[in-house]
């Protein structure tokens, strides 16, 4: 069989909520060229294996669950794929359109030199005004930038500001594509956080360039707990400062005012009408989902001062304990 121009990579486990439709989205995916779809599934028990084994288009590699890896899985996708240029998808990312892929491989082939390409999330319908916001306020930060960048656009400014270079490596699996030569020099990191991210600082810092692609399109949000967002923070904030050296809200004090301050704008907040109506119970959410991200930023950033009992309680993943 003749090379494919590109391969969709998905790890799967137990997503059957989602999975039908996703699939099926990157199946009539419009092309001009021909594209073959890779699934890494790590022990799915929900229906997930079965299902993607009775698809023609797909090709369905099995792992098991203790040798899943965010970049290490990736990798995998990558090597076995036969093509120019691997995009990726998480399996509850579901692409807007028929041309989500032929937009991200647009955005790689401006300039041999970029090296990988991010698109644009929006929040499903189903998402609360408050995160449907935020990720529209967020992509749209991208467009006051060029939408290719590179270390040598202001070197000074690279080794100077801190968010000038988180600008630079913002990288995101859910919805990314990369070229495969160098891939082949600049491997996906085996890391248990931030893999896409370090990647892509990688590729920056090799002299590379980044894409952003805002046509190709997933729906993809999380409307988090309490509980849920504190875990996830604590784990940011502990994998930023390990792998990147930035501390997310180190300081008791000034964590506590920007929590009282995020919660009191939960109530005042207006939202543009798009997102509609905001409801008291919105609002409520939107307060405890802010203070618990400061909150966990806060914990992470001081979590060497934690007993390890507490760290490993609020940690989602065991495996930062076993470094």
């Amino acid at each position: 069989m003749a090379k494919h121009h590109c391969a969709v990579v998905i790890p799967t486990k137990n997503a059957m909520p989602f999975l039908p439709k996703v699939i099926n989205k990157v199946v009539n995916q419009r092309t001009p060229w021909t594209y073959e779809i890779i699934i890494i599934d790590s022990g799915s028990h929900d229906g997930t294996k079965e299902h993607l084994r009775g698809l023609d288009r797909v090709r369905l590699i099995e792992i098991a669950p203790q040798d899943f890896g965010h970049g290490k899985t990736r990798n995998l996708g990558v090597e076995a794929a036969d093509a120019d240029f691997v995009g990726f998808l998480t399996h509850d990312a579901e692409p807007a359109d028929e041309y989500w892929l032929a937009n991200l491989v647009a955005a790689a082939e401006q300039d041999p030199n970029i090296a990988g390409v991010f698109g644009r999330h929006v929040a499903y319908e189903t998402a609360s005004p408050f995160t449907k916001s935020d990720l529209d306020q967020h992509f749209e930060g991208f467009l006051h930038h060029p939408l290719v960048v590179h270390r040598d656009l202001d070197p000074a400014r690279y080794e100077a500001d801190e968010g000038w270079r988180q600008l630079l490596h913002f990288y995101s699996d859910n919805n990314s594509l990369m070229r495969k030569s160098v891939w082949e020099r600049v491997p996906l990191p085996d890391v248990e956080f931030a893999e896409d991210q370090l990647w892509a600082r990688s590729i920056i810092e090799a002299g590379y360039r980044k894409a952003y692609a805002p046509a190709a399109v997933v729906y993809h949000s999380h409307d988090y707990s309490f509980t849920e967002q504190l875990r996830r923070a604590f784990d940011e904030s502990r994998n930023f400062e390990k792998y990147f050296g930035y501390r997310l809200s180190p300081d008791v004090g000034p964590a506590l005012t920007a929590m009282g301050k995020l919660a009191v704008r939960a109530f005042q907040q207006n939202l543009d009408e798009r997102y509609g109506k905001v409801t008291f119970k919105d609002r409520l959410e939107r307060a405890a989902q802010r203070v618990a991200l400061i909150a966990g930023h806060c914990l992470g950033a001081n979590h060497e001062k934690l007993p390890r009992f507490l760290s490993e309680r609020l940690s989602l993943d065991q495996r930062l304990f076993n470094a």
